[in-house]
């Protein structure tokens, strides 16, 4: 592994530590997320890649959840929805 290699992989795994746990769930499972909360934020982000796709983040008790979906999802007049450059999720 070169240096740059080694760099990288300390920055995602101290990228990891820092966001806590992010789970990936279903949009519609995602969208039941939201309506739990009363004053939700979610965080969505549009990218191109064979196609349009829309990344979206919010909390809840402690955790992060994230969906990908193709299609933009719908939400009530009660989230703030902020939209960000880009997403990045670690792997």
């Amino acid at each position: 592994m070169t240096n740059g290699a080694v760099a990288a992989a300390i920055a995602a795994a101290e990228a990891i530590k820092a966001s806590g746990a992010i789970v990936r769930i279903e949009s519609n499972d995602f969208q039941s997320i939201v309506a739990k909360n009363e004053k939700p934020l979610v965080i969505v982000s549009e990218f191109k890649f064979f196609g349009t796709y829309y990344k979206y983040l919010t909390g809840y008790k402690g955790f992060v959840f994230y969906t990908k979906t193709r299609t933009p999802l719908d939400f009530g007049s009660n989230v703030e929805l902020m939209t960000a450059k880009s997403v990045w999720i670690p792997s």
